[in-house]
């Protein structure tokens, strides 16, 4: 299969280009395009057929539930089976944008999208593209990030190319996202509120808007969120993540690093911007200043990536600091890191 691309400005939108992407999906054929978040690889979420080439095409697990993308708040109510008021009070706050409500699935959602459990996930991504794509195409689109299954997400069209080029039939290229990783996932169908993945609305964001949220910290009643298995986010080398503070955190990265380099292995480190110059003789990436996580978010991937395409065979990240968007980073170094 030959993939094509279409470049797109999300400042200018070509209507005529949105449109035979539309053509695409209608026709249940798989079209990757960008979200404020990752590049999603979409279907037509009505189609059933078209919804299993996504398991394919990504080779991912049948057990891990999609997103549903929609373009107007209404399609809540053909989605989902009930709509409580706190689902609306935080859809009109962030949405569009990069939270995902579950509730519980109307009819018309095929257990192929929900992973046979009986909630929906849904989100209203705040991109250009991909609203007009979903208008266009005139139904939800369901789409989970476009890569290979359990690596790093894809936040360019290039990424997207290295993991699906000729698998798909089309990837919208639209630049590179903004918020760089997931959405936040919120169960909206228990009391309190719980966070299933930490994303790109901070905790602190929502307990403006709703009095209790629990972080979820368990996994009892199986995977009712997308990102939620642990193999998601690896890189192809091993990933070391060192959560350490202050300069215990830098003697840690030294000595790890000393000890793999001894074994003849490339060794890369992942570092804030305050402390790459504390680390001599060992390849430093700069994922951003520890104190603008939004910066760090949106790099985070794209030099997992990089350190992958350069052949570095150890990653050893430093931790940072668990609040706002810290939260979402340290949930996917974490999983990035954990045993395979």
């Amino acid at each position: 299969m030959k993939t094509k691309i279409l470049e797109i400005n999300p400042k200018k939108i070509d209507l005529a280009k949105i449109r035979i992407a539309a053509e695409e999906i209608k026709k249940g054929k798989l079209v990757a395009f960008p979200t404020e978040t990752v590049y999603g690889l979409g279907v037509d979420a009505l189609n059933k057929k078209a919804v299993a080439k996504i398991f394919q095409a990504k080779e991912r697990p049948f057990n891990d539930p999609l997103i549903a993308h929609i373009a107007d708040i209404k399609e809540l109510y053909r989605l989902c089976k009930q709509v409580p008021p706190v689902a609306l009070k935080l859809a009109k706050a962030f949405w569009p944008g990069p939270l995902t409500l579950v509730l519980k699935k109307s009819e018309l959602v095929s257990g192929i999208v929900t992973a046979g459990l009986d909630t929906v996930a849904v989100r209203m991504p705040a991109d250009n593209i991909a609203l007009s794509l979903i208008r266009e195409a005139k139904t939800p689109i369901a789409a989970p990030s476009a890569n290979l299954f359990g690596k790093t997400s894809p936040t360019t069209a290039q990424h997207v190319v290295d993991d699906l080029g000729g698998k798909i039939e089309m990837i919208i290229d639209g630049g590179k996202t903004k918020v760089g990783v997931e959405s936040t996932v919120l169960d909206v169908t228990v009391d309190p509120i719980r966070v299933l993945r930490a994303g790109g609305i901070s905790v602190e964001k929502l307990k403006e808007v709703i009095n209790q949220v629990k972080i979820s910290k368990e996994l009892e009643e199986g995977f009712r969120s997308p990102g939620m298995l642990n193999s998601h986010y690896s890189p192809q080398a091993k990933l070391i993540l060192v959560e350490k503070k202050g300069d215990a955190q830098v003697e840690e990265i030294r000595r790890l690093a000393s000890k793999y380099i001894a074994q003849g292995l490339k060794v890369g480190i992942m570092a804030t911007e305050e402390n790459q110059n504390k680390y001599d003789r060992i390849e430093v990436k700069v994922i951003g200043k520890g104190t603008e996580l939004e910066i760090c978010a949106a790099n985070l991937f794209a030099i997992l990536r990089s350190f992958d395409k350069e052949g570095f065979e150890i990653i050893i990240a430093e931790g940072l600091k668990e609040h706002d968007l810290g939260l979402a980073i340290m949930e996917r170094l974490r999983k990035a890191a954990a045993p395979k």
